[in-house]
């Protein structure tokens, strides 16, 4: 597996090839609870980094999925629609939400590494 990057809003960025694969952090889905229901974007859907393009709904809360950076949605995880539970189950792997095309692969390398995230997650505490 290749090595994760993370946004302030929760979202974590793996690299696969050309694309950019998205999901929830542990952390997210943690204080999400039981997820019950995803909303995903429509593939071929154009991005733009921040915007809000999925929702997931748990039993305690709904909240919006940022796409942490600009592309194209080029496949989204079918899968969910079936198990919403994956989130909770594998966040970090068959819990993915969708895949983007970036514009500018280089937005991946200016978004938080692991530690920085982990101290990110810290000081919200």
């Amino acid at each position: 597996m290749s090595e994760l990057k993370f946004t302030k809003d929760h979202e974590w960025v793996r690299q696969d090839g050309d694309a950019a694969v998205i999901g929830i952090t542990d952390h997210a889905q943690n204080a999400l609870g039981d997820v019950v229901f995803v909303e995903l974007p429509e593939v071929g859907r154009e991005v733009a980094a921040g915007e809000a393009c999925a929702v997931v709904e748990s039993v305690k809360a709904a909240s919006d999925v940022y796409a942490p950076i600009a592309g194209r949605v080029v496949e989204v995880n079918a899968a969910l629609a079936e198990d919403p539970a994956l989130i909770n189950q594998d966040p970090a792997g068959q819990g993915w939400f969708f895949k983007i095309e970036p514009k500018d692969p280089a937005e991946i390398a200016a978004l938080l590494d692991e530690a920085a995230y982990a101290r990110f997650v810290e000081s919200e505490a």
